[in-house]
C-alpha cells in the first residue's frame, strides 16, 4: 500500500503592490526560525471539501525558503496521482534571496513519471516532479495545486511541522465536511481545534506560527509529542467500486475479509502438490514447515498497487501459477497451502517499521504490510512471508512486540506480535588468541547472531564473498591482517542464528611504553564511541531492540612474557541495561569476560544525559589494559 503524504496550501498574495514582490525576502525572516534550520515553510494552507464517503478536492500552496544547499530537498514539488484522482492548476515559482521573482515554472518543466520500483511492476500510481536547482541561497520555491479524489480510503492528515532542521513561519489546515458525514480524529496532546457550522458544513481549522526547528538529536523516537497533529479519517468509504466501514477495527477487519472471498482456493495441482509435500508430516508444526520452506523457495516478492490491488491480495490461485506476489498475496498464499494442510490461519495487517496500531482509532493509513498468523492457544505462530531468508516464526524487530490487526470471518481483531527479548536478541562470541616471544598473535573468532542481531547481520551472511571479506577487514582494523579463514552460515534454517568464525594473524595487538607491553584485553566486542551529550535535549530517545552481547576472549601467552597487571573486574548496572567485565589468570594465560544487556525501553529527554555516562563507563571499561613484562 502507498502511503501518500498529503500537503496542501494557499499563499495570500497582494497583488500590484511592492509588498507582493518582497513578500518572500529572507531578510525578513526572525533570526530564531534560522537558527538550526536548513529551510523555513513561510507559509502553508492546506484545504480539504470532504464532499462524499467516495469524493473529495484539495486545494494547496505552499512556500519554503531554502537557506543553505543542505535545504535543497524541499525545493521539489512531488505529488502522486492515479485513476482515482486528477492533479490541476499546477503553479511554481521561484524567488531570489530578496523575494522578487526569477522564473514561473511551465507544465512542461514538470516530470511526469511512473511511481514503480525495481520491485513494483503493477502499480497505477504516477507522480510529477519540478526539482529546483539554485545557484545562490537563500531562495523560495512556491508552488500549488488542486486535486480531485473520485475514490477514498483515507483523508489528509496535517504536521505543524515537516522534520527536523526546517522551521514554520506559518501553517493551517482547513477541512470541511457535510454535517450529516461523520468522520473520527487522532491529535497531538492539547491540539486545538477552531470548528464551526457554516451553511451546511462542518469546518474544522488548525493553525501554527513562528516555530522554531528541531535539531535531529541521536537516538530520537520523533516529534509527535513536540509538535501539533491531526489525523482524519473517514467512518464509511467508496473506493474501487468497493464500499465499507472503517468506523473500528473489527469492520475494517470485516471488509479486508469479503474483499479475500474466494481468495484462497488453490488449483487442483497445487492441492495435489501439498498433500504430495507433507504426506509424511507427523505434526502440525512440520505441515507448517514444510511449507514455509516451499514457499520461501518457489515466491518472490512483487509489488502490487493496482486500485483496490493496494489492498486486495491477488487470489491464490493466480500465485500458484506466477510464482510471485506482494506481502498479501504471498500471505494470502501460504494461507490456503495451510488450509489445504487442515491448518487455520489468519490474515494479520501490521504496521511495519511506523507506530504500532492504535487499538482506539481504526484506519487504513496506520498499517503498511500484511502477515500470516497460525493462532495456537499454546503456541502461535506468525509468519513473515516476504522473506526467502528469514525462519518460521521469526517476523523481524520491525514487526515485534505491536499491536497488529488480525482478519477473521468474524471480523477483525487486535491482538500483539511476540516481542524479542534482549537475552533471545543476542551476540555470542568465544575467542582464542595465541602470541608468540616476536609479538605474533594467532587470533580465532567463534560468533553466533540470533533473532534481530541475527537481523542485522543478515546483509553479511548474503554478501558476495568479496564484499564479505572486505567488511571484516574493516571490522578488525589491523593494517597487517592476514586473513587465514572465514566462514559464516545460517547452519539451521529453523532458527534465525548465524554463525561466524574468523582466523587471522597480526602483530599490531600490544603496544610498546618503555619497557612495558600493553594488551587492550578487548579485542573483540569493543565498544570506542561515547554518544555525544545534547544539552536541553527535547525528545524522547530509545535503541532499536533490546539486546545481550556475551564473549569470551582466552589469550595464551609465550614463555618470554609475564603478567605484571589485570584490571579490576568492572559492574555497571542502570536502568538502561547491565554490563559486566572480569579479568582472570591462569598460568599463562588470561580469560576476559564480557556481558552487555540493554532495553529498548523509551526514555523521557531529561535521563539522555545520564545514558551518556552509563555507556561512557562502558567505553572506559571496554578500553582496560593489561601491562606485560618481557623476562
Amino acid at each position: 500500500m502507498l502511503k501518500r503524504i498529503y500537503l496542501a496550501v494557499f499563499l495570500l498574495l497582494t497583488a500590484g503592490t511592492a509588498w507582493s514582490q518582497n513578500i518572500y525576502d529572507s531578510t525578513k525572516i526572525p533570526d530564531a526560525l534560522k537558527q538550526d534550520a536548513v529551510a523555513v515553510v513561510r507559509n502553508e494552507e492546506q484545504f480539504y471539501d470532504y464532499k462524499g464517503v467516495g469524493s473529495g478536492t484539495m486545494k494547496y500552496k505552499i512556500a519554503i525558503t531554502v537557506l543553505n544547499k543542505a535545504g535543497d530537498t524541499y525545493a521539489e514539488f512531488a505529488e502522486v496521482y492515479d485513476k482515482f484522482s486528477t492533479l490541476y492548476n499546477i503553479k511554481a515559482t521561484l524567488y531570489d534571496a530578496l523575494g522578487k521573482k526569477i522564473k514561473d515554472f511551465k507544465s512542461s518543466d514538470f516530470r511526469d513519471q511512473s511511481v514503480a520500483s525495481d520491485y513494483t511492476i503493477f502499480q497505477d500510481d504516477r507522480i510529477k516532479l519540478l526539482s529546483v536547482v539554485a545557484l545562490t541561497y537563500p531562495y523560495t520555491l512556491e508552488y500549488s495545486y488542486s486535486q480531485d479524489y473520485n475514490g477514498i480510503l483515507t483523508l489528509p492528515s496535517w504536521r505543524s511541522m515537516k522534520g527536523y532542521h526546517i522551521s514554520t513561519e506559518k501553517s493551517s489546515y482547513t477541512f470541511q465536511r457535510p454535517t450529516n458525514l461523520n468522520i473520527r480524529f487522532l491529535g497531538s496532546k492539547d491540539l486545538k481545534t477552531d470548528s464551526a457550522v457554516v451553511k451546511d458544513k462542518m469546518v474544522y481549522t488548525w493553525a501554527a506560527d513562528n516555530l522554531p526547528a528541531y535539531t535531529k538529536e541521536p537516538l530520537s523516537t520523533g516529534l509527535d509529542k513536540l509538535i501539533s497533529w491531526v489525523k482524519i479519517a473517514p467512518n464509511q468509504f467508496e473506493f474501487d467500486s468497493s464500499k465499507g466501514d472503517l468506523s473500528s477495527w473489527n469492520s475494517m477487519g470485516a471488509w479486508i475479509s469479503k474483499l479475500n472471498e474466494e481468495g484462497d482456493i488453490l488449483p487442483l495441482n497445487k492441492k495435489n502438490l501439498v498433500q504430495s509435500l507433507i504426506k509424511d508430516a507427523k505434526t502440525d508444526k512440520e505441515k507448517m514447515q514444510i511449507l514455509y520452506n516451499h514457499l520461501q523457495q518457489n515466491t518472490r516478492y512483487v509489488s502490487v498497487q493496482l486500485g483496490i490491488g493496494g489492498f486486495k491480495p491477488i487470489v491464490a490461485e493466480k500465485v500458484a501459477q506466477v510464482n510471485y506476489g506482494d506481502c498479501k498475496a504471498l500471505s494470502n498464499y501460504m494461507k490456503a497451502l495451510l488450509k489445504e494442510a487442515g491448518i487455520k490461519s489468519n490474515l494479520v495487517v501490521i504496521g511495519n517499521g511506523v507506530p504500532e496500531l492504535n487499538k482506539n482509532y481504526s484506519s487504513i493509513g496506520q498499517a503498511n504490510h500484511m502477515i500470516l498468523v497460525v493462532p495456537n492457544a499454546n503456541d502461535t505462530t506468525f509468519l513473515e512471508c516476504t522473506s526467502q531468508n528469514y525462519p518460521m516464526g521469526y517476523i523481524g524487530y520491525d514487526n515485534s512486540d505491536r499491536n497488529v490487526l488480525m482478519v477473521t470471518e468474524n471480523g477483525g481483531q487486535i491482538i500483539r506480535t511476540p516481542k524479542y527479548r534482549s537475552l533471545e536478541n543476542y551476540q555470542k562470541s568465544k575467542t582464542e588468541i595465541d602470541l608468540n616471544e616476536e609479538g605474533l598473535a594467532k587470533i580465532n573468532i567463534k560468533m553466533s547472531y540470533a533473532n534481530a542481531q541475527y537481523e542485522d547481520y543478515l546483509g553479511a551472511l548474503l554478501a558476495e564473498p568479496s564484499e564479505y571479506r572486505k567488511r571484516i577487514l574493516n571490522q578488525l582494523q589491523f593494517p597487517d591482517t592476514e586473513l587465514d579463514q572465514l566462514k559464516i552460515a545460517q547452519p539451521d534454517k529453523q532458527h534465525a542464528i548465524i554463525n561466524e568464525e574468523i582466523s587471522f594473524k597480526t602483530k599490531n595487538l600490544l603496544s610498546k611504553g618503555g619497557d612495558k607491553l600493553f594488551l587492550i584485553v578487548n579485542q573483540v566486542n569493543r565498544k570506542d564511541q561515547v554518544p555525544e551529550k545534547v544539552a536541553n535535549r527535547k525528545t524522547d530517545f530509545a535503541i532499536p531492540f533490546d539486546y545481550n552481547d556475551d564473549d569470551e576472549i582466552v589469550y595464551t601467552l609465550p614463555k618470554g612474557l609475564t603478567i605484571e597487571f589485570l584490571p579490576k573486574d568492572v559492574k555497571l548496572v542502570s536502568e538502561f541495561g547491565e554490563y559486566s567485565a572480569s579479568f582472570s589468570q591462569q598460568g599463562n594465560k588470561i580469560t576476559y569476560r564480557r556481558s552487555q544487556t540493554m532495553t529498548s525501553k523509551k526514555f523521557p529527554p531529561e535521563k539522555y544525559n545520564e545514558y551518556v555516562e552509563f555507556y561512557k563507563k562502558i567505553v572506559q571499561a571496554d578500553k582496560s589494559k593489561a601491562v606485560l613484562n618481557k623476562i
